[in-house]
C-alpha cells in the first residue's frame, strides 16, 4: 500500500505519513480525502505511479483493480497510520451471472404473490437506483430486494442502500459469497451458490446466513451450552444471536421463500447490533420481531448511550517519510475497499454473533415494576358504572394488582389483576426459569 495518493482535483501530491499532509495550506484535505467514497467523487484521488508514468503494478497483475484510490487506517507494529488502497475495477457481470440474477427475481416474485404480497421487478426506489423486486407486504411495508451475483463495492451497497431507507423501502442484498461486500454493511441474507437452473426452480433454497434468533442463558455448570468465553461454565448471563442449527433447541433453517413473505409481514426484521467487543463494529442480520423486543427490553440502557465522535485523526502516528510513488499493490494479504473493513469473530465467539455477557441477569427482566398505586381512584359514579360493564356487585370492585383499573375484584369469579397483567406476569416467570435453566 502506498503512503502518498495524487488529488486529481487540485493537481497536488499527498505524502500521507506527515500531518500535514505536505500541504500545510490546506487544513480540511485531511477530511475531504478520508471521507466515505460514497460521500465524494471515486476519481478523486490516484496512484501515484500511475499518475506519473501512466501504469502501475495493480493493472498490471489484472483487470481487479483500478487505479483510483482511498485512504484508510492501517495498524502495523503497534503504529496506526494512514494508507492508501487501490478500488476494484467496476466490470460488466457476466452472462452466467445475470442468468442468476433473473432467476433469483423469478422466484422472489413467485413466493410474494404466494404469500399476498404485492411485487414490482425492477422498481426504481430513489434516483437511479433500482431494486431487482420491489415486495409490499399486506401492512404497507416496503422491501427492496437486490440479488447482485456480481461482485458489488461497499460504495455501491451504502448509497444504494441509503437512497432506499430514505424512500421508506428497507433494503435487502443476497448474495453466494461469504466474503461480499455487502455483508454486514446492509440488511443481508446468503445463500448456497447455485445455476440458475435449480435457482428458478422449486426446489428448497435455504438461507445459509444473515438470519439469526436470539439465544439468552445463565452459564452455570451443567448448562445444555457451554460456556462460550471459557468453554466451560462461568455463571453470568450470556446473550447472542445465533443460526438456526446453533439455537437450543435447533431451529429449522428459513428458506428463500420463507424470508420474501416473512420480512414482508413485518415478522423478520432487520437489526443492526453493536459488538461488545469492539464498539465501532456492528453486526447486520434479520430477526424475529419478538426477539428484536427482547434484545431491546434487554440492552435498554446500553442503547441510549450514543458513542463519542473521534477526531478524524485521532490514534495516528506520523512518521514524516519521503513520498514513494512506487505502486505497492499485491505486497500486503488484503486490498479493501472501504475504509472501515469488517473485524472478523475472535476465536471462540465463532458461533454467536453480537455476544454480550453480564455479571447478573438485568432486574427489569425478572421483576414487575414497583406498583404506584395501592387502592382504587373512583368516584361513585365511575364505581356504579364499572359494577355495570363488569357484571358485578358494586362491593366487588377493586384494583388490578398490577395497572390499578377497575375489576371483578373481591367477587366469587373476581382475580388480584387484569388478563392482560396476568399475561405480562406469566410471561416474566417463563422468561426466568429459561434464564436461570
Amino acid at each position: 500500500m502506498a503512503n502518498g495518493v495524487f488529488h486529481t482535483v487540485y493537481g497536488i501530491e499527498i505524502n500521507l505519513t506527515r500531518p500535514d499532509l505536505g500541504h500545510p495550506d490546506r487544513p480540511g484535505l485531511l477530511a475531504e480525502i478520508t471521507a466515505p467514497i460514497d460521500r465524494r467523487e471515486r476519481e478523486l484521488l490516484q496512484c501515484l505511479q500511475h499518475h506519473r508514468e501512466g501504469w502501475c503494478e495493480a493493472e498490471e497483475r489484472g483487470a481487479e483493480r483500478s487505479p483510483w484510490m482511498h485512504v484508510r487506517r492501517r495498524t502495523v507494529g503497534g503504529r496506526t497510520g494512514w494508507v492508501a488502497a487501490h478500488l476494484p475495477a467496476r466490470r460488466t457481470p457476466t452472462a452466467e451471472e445475470e442468468d442468476r440474477r433473473k432467476a433469483l427475481r423469478e422466484r422472489i416474485a413467485r413466493a410474494a404473490d404466494r404469500h399476498g404480497c404485492r411485487y414490482e421487478v425492477g422498481a426504481r426506489v430513489g434516483g437511479r437506483a433500482r431494486a431487482d423486486v420491489l415486495v409490499t407486504g399486506p401492512g404497507g411495508l416496503r422491501i427492496g430486494w437486490a440479488a447482485p451475483y456480481a461482485p458489488v463495492t461497499a460504495e455501491t451497497v451504502r448509497r444504494r442502500s441509503r437512497a432506499a431507507a430514505e424512500h421508506g423501502v428497507v433494503p435487502l442484498w443476497v448474495t453466494c459469497d461469504e466474503r461480499a461486500a455487502l455483508i454486514d454493511r446492509a440488511p443481508w441474507a446468503r445463500v448456497d451458490d447455485l445455476p440458475w437452473q435449480r435457482i428458478a426452480s422449486r426446489s428448497p433454497m435455504v438461507v445459509r446466513a444473515g438470519v439469526r434468533y436470539l439465544q439468552q442463558w445463565k452459564c452455570l455448570r451443567g448448562s445444555a451450552r457451554p460456556c462460550p468465553l471459557n468453554g466451560s461454565w462461568c455463571g453470568r448471563l450470556h446473550t447472542g444471536w445465533y443460526l438456526p442449527a446453533l439455537c437450543l433447541p435447533r431451529r429449522p433453517p428459513i428458506e428463500v421463500d420463507e424470508l420474501v413473505g416473512a420480512s414482508a409481514a413485518g415478522e423478520l426484521v432487520p437489526m443492526r447490533v453493536p459488538l461488545q467487543s469492539d464498539a465501532s463494529a456492528v453486526a447486520r442480520m434479520w430477526v424475529p420481531a419478538a426477539d428484536r423486543d427482547r434484545w431491546r427490553e434487554t440492552f435498554a440502557e446500553d442503547d441510549r448511550r450514543e458513542p463519542a465522535e473521534p477526531a478524524p485523526d485521532a490514534g495516528i502516528g506520523y512518521a514524516c517519510e519521503e513520498l514513494d510513488p512506487v505502486c505497492r499493490y499485491g505486497e500486503e494479504d488484503f486490498a479493501y475497499d472501504d475504509p472501515h473493513p469488517r473485524s472478523r469473530p475472535r476465536r471462540g465467539h465463532a458461533d454467536a454473533v453480537a455476544l454480550h455477557t453480564h455479571d447478573t441477569v438485568p432486574e427489569r427482566l425478572l421483576t414487575l415494576p414497583r406498583q404506584v398505586r395501592r387502592g382504587l381512584v373512583a368516584t361513585p359514579e365511575q364505581r356504579r358504572r364499572a359494577a355495570a360493564a363488569l357484571d358485578c356487585h358494586i362491593a366487588h370492585v377493586g384494583p388490578c394488582a398490577g395497572c390499578g383499573a377497575p375489576i371483578d375484584r373481591y367477587g366469587p369469579r373476581g382475580t388480584h389483576a387484569c388478563a392482560p397483567c396476568r399475561a405480562r406476569v406469566a410471561a416474566r416467570i417463563t422468561a426466568r426459569a429459561a434464564i436461570r435453566g
